[in-house]
């Protein structure tokens, strides 16, 4: 939860009008996000902690599960779309 991610150098998160979607842009690739995940990563800024992330969201959206902001952001990781600022 200590963790500060953010998008990976060649990820962009934009707004597709053909999708009418947020999507993250990858070389050769387009993830095509729900608004919670769009949520999420535009929170996902380098500085903010994974728990700050979800405090945030908690402000937003009332109750926010942690461990499916930390799974979201897991997979996204583990698809290299996202990794930690500090390190």
């Amino acid at each position: 939860m200590a963790t500060r991610p953010r998008l990976a150098r060649h990820v962009r998160l934009t707004y597709s009008a053909a999708r009418e979607r947020p999507v993250l842009l990858l070389p050769e690739t387009v993830v095509v996000l729900n608004p919670t995940g769009a949520a999420i990563l535009e929170l996902c800024n380098g500085q903010r902690t994974i728990a700050q992330i979800v405090t945030e969201l908690g402000r937003r959206y009332r109750e926010v599960p942690a461990e499916e902001v930390q799974r979201f952001l897991a997979g996204l990781a583990a698809r290299r779309c996202v990794e930690p600022a500090d390190g």
